[in-house]
């Protein structure tokens, strides 16, 4: 390999990271207190998530299963009223 070869690959290289921006990457790794804090932000955003996904699921669950119920399904809709009965003494 050429020298002009070697740094032709080496501006490509450098190029390269500059699009990447390694140089904020770089510097961000270097503040411990800036990782904390984003990754303490990114975790409570998750478990907000979660909790909320979980909520709005499980009461979508709740109104089908009360749906089922209304029907009188026989073997079905007597353990589905068990549970509901469960979920609203809990509820109050």
């Amino acid at each position: 390999m050429s020298r002009d070869e070697f740094e032709e690959k080496l501006n490509d290289f450098i190029l390269k990271l500059e699009r990447m921006n390694f140089s904020y990457y770089i510097e961000y790794l270097k503040n411990p207190k800036k990782i904390i804090f984003i990754n303490f932000l990114s975790g409570a955003a998750r478990g907000f998530g979660t909790a909320f996904g979980f909520s709005i699921l499980g009461a979508l669950l709740l109104y089908i299963l009360n749906a089922i119920v209304k029907y009188n399904l026989p073997v079905i809709g007597r353990y589905i009223a068990e549970i509901l009965k469960f979920v609203k003494f809990y509820m109050h």
